[in-house]
């Protein structure tokens, strides 16, 4: 992964002046696309440190952006976000962790579950419950590794996306200081959905890419493959099967970009469009994939065939990153809300 923060990919929308590449959201969704064509996982990695940096970028001082950002763009530090919990996935604002104030330092009790790169990343942005009950008790901070009172889990067995370990993050009386706050007390919800709108257009894109390079694989196998005298590529379904994929797959890319392009715009309609994105695209490009495997027959189960690992990567997009039963609701909350 280094070698991709050389190629300006440990920072792609922070700001240059702290070591980021300065680029856009669509300029963003074109890189994890194509860089998910070779490896899902790896990418979709890469897109969480990203988010995690430019919420440092973004909300974080001075001091701040300068302590963490410029690590975490060159990649000498790796990020993780830490929102979901074992007993709060999808209704986040309910979450427990607590951080209680002593002095210049907050006190954090809890856990975190399902976190992409936990214990082998350097650097943890935790949102926790500073306040009462609901989304206005929550505040953002920066744990880092080393810190007493921090600790991880077993390594989770995963059906993908094992090129990244995957582990619950505990805290437990694990002291950190209020300089590590990013923004205001309170105002740690608001960061978490505004970097998770830009999260749902990045695994969105890296469903992209899986699918690309599925309906690639559909394609070859299909103009070598034999049946019944002659190659697959001469059988008509097969044909129409092929030539919906690829609609399924250029529809999708279409959505993904405008959100992108929206959420760049700050337009009004951009957290719509980014769970829109996300609902769409995640659906279906794991259908291209499951498709592209199905035209494999029993080579594509076989771990030799590379078909099999995307799919095996992409299923878990229609849950993280909110699943896409949330993206649902939050379209036709807004849908709503305008009438």
């Amino acid at each position: 992964m280094r070698r991709a923060a050389q190629l300006g990919f440990g920072g792609i929308y922070v700001q240059p002046d702290v070591g980021g590449s300065g680029l856009s959201r669509l300029d963003t969704s074109v890189i994890f696309e194509a860089l998910s064509t070779g490896c899902v996982s790896t990418t979709a990695y890469i897109s969480i440190h990203n988010m995690c940096a430019w919420v440092i970028d973004t909300f974080g001082n001075a001091e701040q952006r300068e302590r963490f950002c410029p690590d975490l763009c060159s990649m000498e530090k790796f990020a993780s976000y830490c929102l979901t919990e074992p007993g709060s996935g999808s209704d986040a604002a309910s979450l427990l962790t607590s951080a209680h104030r002593s002095g210049d330092h907050y006190v954090l009790n809890g856990s975190k579950a399902f976190i992409s790169g936990g214990g082998d990343t350097d650097v943890y942005v935790v949102m926790c419950r500073t306040g009462g009950k609901g989304a206005k008790g929550i505040s953002c901070v920066v744990v880092e590794r080393g810190t007493a009172g921090l600790s991880f889990g077993k390594k989770e067995r995963k059906v993908g996306w094992n090129s990244q370990p995957t582990r619950a993050v505990i805290f437990e009386d694990c002291v950190v200081p209020v300089n590590n706050r990013l923004g205001e007390e309170g105002q740690g919800f608001s960061i978490a959905m505004k970097g998770l709108n830009g999260g749902r257009i990045n695994i969105a894109s890296c469903s992209l890419g899986a699918a690309h390079a599925c309906v690639q694989l559909a394609r070859d196998h299909m103009m070598v493959r034999k049946q019944f005298g002659e190659t697959l590529s001469k059988n008509q379904f097969l044909q129409f099967k092929l030539a919906e994929m690829a609609s399924q797959l250029v529809a999708s890319r279409l959505m993904v970009r405008e959100a992108a392009r929206a959420l760049q715009e700050n337009r009004s309609d951009a957290v719509s469009l980014c769970s829109m994105a996300k609902l769409f695209a995640t659906d279906q490009c794991f259908n291209v994939c499951n498709e592209a495997l199905q035209m494999h027959g029993g080579y594509g189960y076989l771990k030799d065939y590379a078909v099999q690992q995307f799919v095996r990567d992409i299923r878990v997009h229609q849950i993280l990153e909110g699943t896409n039963e949330v993206m649902r609701m939050i379209i036709s909350r807004d849908l709503l809300t305008d009438l």
